[in-house]
């Protein structure tokens, strides 16, 4: 009775496997999704259930599936990955044709891969996988793999079944690793390499293109949101278009999609590639579900422990769902260290240099000129910066799904960043000091070493006034986003679907400064050709009567960024094997800030009787007095207000762009002979309009100004992959994408000097036409059943124009700038000097990646439960930076040319841990000043580990360590002197807490 085999729905009938119902051959949709809750079971009642959900006939003989047990599945998939999952590392075939789903025992010594759940198409003979001895498997017990090695076996199966490259990260993977944020969670994806500040991961770069390069989507839209450092050689205020991944912890997310290629499909704007983030769902989880999590951290260099928090509450009435996740930190960080504002060749008078300086060298000081002059550090520092950061993240999901074929979810997000900042500087920066270019003071150098560069590497100056700082900042960044994110099938073959989001990110800073001044003493300063100087003084740092007031400063940064889009597509599959999908967008993007900004002297040193005055109080190379701010600035009666009288010019410019596109693109998931073809074909346009409002810094005052600039172009795209074997996938893909310029050089903000000749303006240029970059990739994949996984890919960008900075002699009416700010009896053919940012040459990147896993299940147990993850990407691009009218070919900015990261781990049912290396060699951060040629980070590596006890199923004890070898961060200027500016370390930091889950 049992010989043969077709389940239907809900029954079940004996038919021959060669039986084909006329409506079996009707097309199926590929990448529909389905909710599957079914438990591991014998392998015929699970292809029945398989059945009942997905209403696809399943035809095999009882005698191919008898003594096999179906894997368990669980959440939302499509039917071809629901089968993958169902049948992995069992010996059978799998096909997908029409309606029916064949499933056969495999002639030999096979079985298959276990696959993962995916919303993408995945064809039916993906389903086929590596292979293993089948006689390994003539009984099966169950066994259930979860954890770290589950998640990446379906972040792995989610990669193999992609059309194009992408990389994906899991929940299991990001909660299993001791990630402060969502950036140090994207270190280990190959070709991600990350910056890092007050002891944090930062912003990415991806396969050697910086973070302006990047877009970053979070519930299907496109989002900004910015912080700042605190260090003005790391930005400061990052008022671009470069996301901050720091501001959103990682538990908040359990998907992030890496797509390193570009499909029509997609919206246009980055080159680098996309970070999809994906909030949970209610449907993700089988019912009612809470999970907690609880940590406590703290750092070497600071006294206080601080929370981690996490929690997660889901449940369904039916057809409806709800979801609300809530994380929270609080973290105390120092980082210092060594500092010099910058190096810059030196002008010393001859009365300034000593009697101790040999006559050689005093040349080089004081008579030499151009490349022969001497280069001095500015200001020679040494600086703390204290932390106390907060992180809020909260999340909501309403989500209707009457059917797999309908889904309308509803996303709100909040998340917030606040950072109390301390910062504490003492340096040779006083009135007379050694951080201008002109020593014409009461300095005199006693003793001096230069370097084959003509850098002063060690010096002894008497006469030097000595300054110390004291900054108290607090800055915030609030995110707001929601989303509202709907699919249905109007027709067996036709979906519609639908995205109205809105979100908003504010950041605000505002900090106050104290400078005291300590005059007339004999300074020192050594080793500056390594990466650990010292300074000494000839007076006690820590007494507060050697200090006078010398000024005090303050500041308020502020900026907005804010994104309206609306979408909505056509998905029509007329058959099995194709898919055209159509669609039209809307999205406005808004960008605005100021800064104001304030100055009191107080050179007379009698501001006040007595000063207030504190010792530094956090991890220093030594203890001195600083001002006690609060209690100066309540003394001198100053309010610290700002409004916009104290506008620092040229800041306070705004950016609106307006996008309107539309897509077609035509995807095929068929057999071509023996192998499997995905492949997807479109062409995406893109119509932007961009309005600049600034003011222009005139003879008359500030004048406002609006620039309207629009841009428009075709961006083709082409993806194949090649199932070449049930192991081996070749892929392929050609495109062109686009990415915007930056805030800053779309500015209208100038300065416009008018003369009787004609004048001057310095400005940003609205009317920057987009970075376009045609893009090749190929790749080759080896998928070793349950073992792992080998990846070779090739890469090439060519990028048809790069923004350089250009001074030109041009008619006043071409550069935009409106005629009345002109002088009586001129007009538009008046000539000027006009000097702005421009598309100047291209540049291209090209490179290669490769990434490998491997779980050691050949070893005995319990070592089977080893198992190592690893990357490497090189990567290569140039372009020409010019410096004084001389072109120097440079690599582009933010690009290291070698990345890696490898993970040792080992995951059982009660114990497990692992240990993380991320490493980039160094990388050009700008372009230098002061004739320095680039600007520079130092090559890094930080190691992480963690370790985790199951006390019950249900109950996890964790403890994690960062950066175990305390990294530091170096910073330095030019290409080849490498010259020091920044040498600080941040400290390892441990956690250990507990999760719960039920």
């Amino acid at each position: 009775m049992r010989n043969h085999l077709i389940l239907l729905l809900a029954t079940t009938a004996i038919v021959p496997m060669t039986a084909s119902p006329v409506w079996a051959q009707a097309p199926v949709e590929r990448s529909r999704t389905y909710s599957f809750n079914q438990p591991a079971q014998e392998l015929e009642t699970a292809l029945i259930a398989f059945s009942r959900v997905t209403d696809l006939q399943v035809a095999s003989s009882a005698a191919d599936l008898e003594s096999l047990r179906g894997a368990p599945l669980n959440g939302s998939m499509t039917a071809s990955a629901a089968l993958a999952e169902l049948t992995r590392g069992l010996p059978v075939d799998v096909r997908l044709s029409g309606r029916t789903v064949s499933v056969s025992r495999r002639q030999g010594a096979h079985v298959a891969l276990a696959q993962a759940p995916t919303t993408a198409s995945i064809p039916a003979q993906s389903a086929v996988q590596p292979t293993y001895p089948s006689e390994t498997l003539t009984t099966l017990d169950e066994v259930v793999v979860t954890g770290f090695r589950s998640s990446l076996s379906r972040a792995l199966s989610r990669r193999k079944a992609a059309t194009g490259s992408q990389e994906v990260i899991l929940a299991e993977d990001i909660g299993a690793f001791p990630d402060q944020n969502l950036a140090e969670a994207l270190q280990r994806v190959p070709g991600v390499a990350i910056t890092r500040d007050s002891g944090e991961g930062r912003q990415i770069s991806l396969r050697g293109l910086g973070p302006e390069f990047t877009r970053t989507q979070l519930n299907g839209m496109e989002v900004l949101s910015n912080t700042a450092s605190g260090m003005d050689s790391r930005s400061g205020a990052s008022r671009s278009r470069s996301f901050d991944y720091s501001v959103f912890a990682s538990e908040l997310f359990n998907q992030v999609v890496v797509e390193k290629s570009y499909a029509a499909e997609q919206d246009e704007g980055g080159i680098g590639g996309t970070v999809s983030l994906r909030t949970a769902k209610p449907f993700d989880y089988q019912g009612r579900t809470f999970v907690a999590n609880a940590k406590v951290q703290s750092n070497q260099y600071t006294d206080t422990p601080g929370p981690r928090l996490v929690a997660l509450a889901s449940d369904r009435w039916g057809d409806f769902g709800a979801l609300v996740s809530v994380a929270y930190s609080s973290a105390e960080t120092v980082e210092w260290g060594y500092r010099n504002w910058n190096w810059s060749k030196m002008n010393f008078g001859a009365a300034n240099v000593g009697s101790g300086v040999s006559a050689e060298d005093r040349d080089r000081l004081v008579n030499a000129t151009g490349a022969e002059r001497a280069w001095n550090s500015r200001a020679q520092t040494y600086g703390t910066w204290f932390n106390e950061r907060e992180r809020i993240g909260l999340t909501s999901t309403l989500q209707y799904q009457p059917s797999d074929a309908t889904d309308v979810t509803l996303d709100l997000m909040y998340g917030q960043l606040t950072n109390n900042r301390d910062e504490h500087v003492l340096g040779n920066a006083g009135t007379n000091g050694l951080s201008a270019n002109d020593v014409r003071g009461t300095q005199v150098l006693q003793s001096v070493t230069l370097d084959r560069y003509n850098s002063i590497t060690d010096a002894v100056v008497s006469g030097v006034d000595v300054r110390s700082e004291s900054k108290p900042t607090v800055d915030q960044t609030e995110f707001w986003q929601a989303a509202l994110n709907g699919r249905t099938m109007l027709t067996d073959n036709l979906e519609v679907s639908g995205l109205l989001g809105w979100s908003s990110s504010t950041f605000d800073s505002n900090w106050q400064r104290v400078y005291l001044e300590s005059v007339g003493h004999t300074v020192s300063f050594s080793g500056l050709d390594t990466d650990n100087p010292v300074n000494t003084y000839d007076f006690d740092p820590t007494d507060p009567e050697a200090w006078d007031l010398q000024s005090i400063q303050w500041r308020r940064d502020h900026i907005e960024n804010e994104f309206y889009t609306g979408e909505a597509g056509l998905k029509w599959t007329p058959s099995a094997i194709s898919t055209i999908k159509a669609g039209a967008s809307f999205k406005k993007f808004t960008n605005s800030g100021f800064r104001y900004d304030a100055t009191a002297n107080y050179e007379n040193r009698n501001a006040l009787a007595s000063i207030p005055t504190m010792l530094t109080d956090h991890s220093t190379a030594l203890p001195y007095v600083v001002g006690d701010v609060a209690a100066i600035f309540k003394a001198l009666g100053q309010s610290g207000t700002l409004d916009a009288r104290n506008l620092s010019v040229g800041t306070d410019y705004s950016v609106e762009e307006q996008t309107v596109s539309a897509f077609g693109q035509y995807d095929l998931d068929t057999d071509v002979g023996p192998f499997g073809l995905r492949a997807n074909i479109g062409v995406r346009y893109y119509d932007t309009e961009l309005v600049s409002i600034g003011s222009s810094v005139t003879s008359a005052g500030l004048v406002p100004v609006e620039i309207t600039n629009r841009y428009e172009g075709f961006l083709p795209a082409l993806n194949i992959a090649l199932d070449v074997s049930p192991e081996l996938v070749v892929r392929f893909s050609a495109n062109r994408n686009i990415s915007r310029p930056a805030l800053g050089d779309l500015s209208a903000a100038a300065t416009v000097r008018v003369a009787g000749y004609g004048g001057t303006i310095s400005a940003g240029n609205p009317n920057l036409t987009p970075y376009t970059a045609d893009s090749i990739e190929g790749a080759i994949e080896y998928y070793d059943g349950k073992r792992g996984y080998l990846g070779l890919s090739v890469f090439h960008k060519e990028m048809k124009s790069f923004v350089t900075t250009e001074t030109s002699t041009v008619p006043y009416s071409e550069t935009g700038y409106p005629l009345d700010l002109l002088e009586e009896g001129q007009d538009g053919s008046v000539v000027f000097n006009f000097t702005r940012p421009v598309n100047g040459p291209g540049a291209g990147i090209r490179g290669v990646e490769l990434s490998a896993r491997r779980d050691f299940d050949f070893l005995p147990a319990p070592l089977d439960g080893f198992g190592v993850l690893a990357n490497v990407t090189y990567a290569d691009g140039e372009t020409d930076v010019f410096y004084n009218g001389v072109a120097h070919r440079l690599p582009l900015v933010d690009l290291s040319k070698w990345s890696y990261n490898a993970t040792l781990y080992y995951d059982s049912e009660r114990v497990g841990g692992r240990v993380s290396m991320a490493s980039r060699s160094r990388y050009r951060k700008g372009n230098g000043g002061n004739d320095n040629v680039g600007e520079y980070f130092a090559p890094s590596t930080v190691v992480d580990a963690t370790a985790y006890y199951n006390v019950t199923p249900s109950v996890q004890i964790r403890v994690d360590a960062l950066n175990i070898t305390d990294e530091p961060v170096t910073q330095y200027a030019d290409t080849d002197a490498r010259r020091l500016m920044t040498s600080t370390v941040s400290g390892r930091t441990l956690s250990i807490g507990a999760s719960i889950r039920f």
